[in-house]
């Protein structure tokens, strides 16, 4: 019993001494408003963003897109979507149903196309090359059918 009282007694001169030496912030507030192991067992990111940043993962990992802004757009897309908020334990099922109404969609697909025109454009600081009625431009890297490609393929390695 007696050692307890020495172990707590130099437990607290130990944390007198730390405090003492570091600045008072809102967060340190909050955290001894909180009490010790609050966030213990907790994550301080929400399952939303979880959701979000496993999107965002797989979409660097398996989708083909050598200019990147194809990406973009579809993390874009889902971030914050319905069927993300509806199911954040599974957003790679979220993502696959994304995929395929952007597939089954030809207006979906052309904006997807449109966006990822203007991402590129963006991000190469060049004018977006835009698929005309009568065909794409050569240099153009998204088209109707590239991007159908690519994502026709993200969705059946979703679905392996």
């Amino acid at each position: 019993m007696i050692q307890d009282d020495e172990k707590q007694q130099s437990d607290a001169q130990v944390e007198r001494e730390i405090r003492g030496s570091r600045r008072f912030t809102p967060e340190e507030a909050l955290g001894r408003m909180a009490g010790p192991g609050a966030m213990k067992g907790a994550s301080p990111v929400s399952p939303q963003q979880q959701a979000e940043v496993e999107i965002g993962t797989w979409l660097r990992s398996h989708l083909t897109d050598p200019a990147g802004a194809l990406k973009v757009v579809v993390h874009r897309h889902l971030k914050g979507s319905k069927a993300l908020q509806e199911n954040p334990d599974l957003p790679l099922s979220a993502l696959a149903e994304h995929i395929q109404r952007a597939l089954t969609s030809d207006e979906l697909l052309r904006e997807t196309v449109r966006e990822a025109d203007v991402e590129w454009g963006r991000a190469m600081d060049e004018r977006p090359y835009f698929e005309p009625e009568s065909g794409s431009h050569p240099d153009d890297p998204y088209t109707v059918q590239s991007v159908r490609g690519a994502l026709s393929e993200a969705l059946a390695k979703l679905r392996d």
